[in-house]
């Protein structure tokens, strides 16, 4: 009994240090894209350059999501997201206000060519 006392705290006590290390603008990206994405690339809105792709070497495949981090110490509240598939095409939104959003769902209509994001 006091084994299990004893591990459940600790889990609670690694729990919450995770929670302690997690910035504001953490978000979950779904693609419902109809495409795989091969490059998310996520900025502040005030900077004029894109940071590195978060994806690395990995891609984000149809109806799959990933869950992107911020170190605790990033302040911005808006930001800018770009994804790209295979061949360049790319789609951009701009002044999300990730400190109030958990989850960002994109959608690609064939038809118009238009990308749109949801927020939760």
């Amino acid at each position: 009994m006091r084994k299990t006392l004893l591990l459940l705290s600790m889990f609670f006590v690694l729990l919450a240090s995770a929670a302690a290390f997690a910035g504001a603008q953490d978000f979950v990206l779904v693609n419902k894209t109809g495409v795989e994405i091969n490059a998310v690339y996520v900025s502040p809105s005030k900077s004029n350059d894109w940071e590195e792709d978060i994806l690395g070497d990995d891609t984000l495949p149809d109806g799959e999501s990933v869950e992107i981090t911020f170190d605790r110490g990033e302040n911005a509240s808006m930001w800018d997201l770009r994804i790209e598939d295979s061949d360049g095409n790319s789609i951009e939104w701009e002044n999300i206000p990730l400190k109030k959003v958990s989850e960002v769902t994109l959608k690609y209509n064939k038809k118009t060519g238009e990308g749109t994001a949801s927020f939760k």
